[in-house]
């Protein structure tokens, strides 16, 4: 009678574990940096979506009024150009507050987040309005869309017409809400050159980490571009100046 040997029991050795353990931390290393990038992606395309949508809104209002929405920043929730465009099939919720629609849908940009230091009654806006162009606030013709006469209040009371864009697909008119100039770009709901901003609780880096140093706009004509912070805000050539104006000039006195 053959005695049977004893079966080995199969079991991992230490060595064999960290061995493992290695391989699966080395692959890990390999796969964020990926994901890392395809999230950001994706997020970015959000965003490009979302200023798609709100260039169509801007359109349906152009159909309507043959000119572009005043800029205000007074209290009445009426007159401000985020709630105008709203009524254009933005949101179901045509009775939204001015506060709700920017914080949410497709007035939030997926990679705009407000600062943790900031004051709690701050309102965070993803999107600005080329209001203004080039320039400075003491400027009392400004060269943007948001109105010929700029008040201290920061309200206009005669209204850019759609004939006055020399070139519709050269002007720009909604982005990401950036402002800038000189290496410092703040956010809010302008989008404009201008020198007169400053580096807000970090404005500049979070800026520029938003969308890998990019800037997502729409033009008058409806079509969106990405591009860089540097070409919109550093760049003196007449290529980067005149997107800002609706005489499609460079005015380069303004810098």
């Amino acid at each position: 009678m053959k005695l049977k040997r004893p079966t080995r029991e199969l079991a991992f050795s230490l060595v064999e574990l960290l061995v493992v353990i290695g391989i699966i931390a080395i692959l890990l290393a390999l796969l964020l940096p990926t994901l890392s990038r395809s999230m950001q992606r994706a997020r970015q395309i959000q965003c490009i979506n979302n200023i798609h949508q709100l260039g169509q809104a801007l359109h349906g209002y152009l159909v309507d009024n043959h000119s572009y929405p005043l800029f205000t920043q007074r209290h009445t929730e009426e007159v401000k150009w985020q709630t105008k465009l709203q009524k254009y099939e933005l949101s179901p919720n045509d009775n939204a507050k001015f506060s709700q629609i920017v914080q949410a849908g497709i007035w939030k940009c997926p990679s705009a987040s407000k600062p943790a230091n900031s004051p709690q009654e701050t309102l965070f806006i993803s999107y600005g309005y080329n209001w203004y162009g080039m320039g400075a606030l003491t400027d009392t013709n400004p060269l943007g869309l948001g109105g010929h006469v700029i008040d201290a209040s920061f309200g206009s009371s005669i209204p850019v017409n759609e004939s006055e864009v020399v070139n519709p697909s050269e002007m720009i008119a909604i982005g990401d809400g950036f402002r800038g100039g000189n290496g410092v770009v703040g956010e809010g709901q302008v989008l404009w050159r201008t020198y007169v901003v400053t580096d807000y609780l970090g404005s500049t880096k979070r800026s520029f980490s938003r969308h890998q140093g990019k800037a997502n706009v729409v033009f008058c004509d409806g079509h969106v571009e990405s591009p860089t912070l540097k070409f919109l805000f550093e760049d003196p050539s007449d290529a980067a100046l005149v997107r800002w104006n609706r005489d499609h000039l460079p005015h380069r006195e303004k810098l």
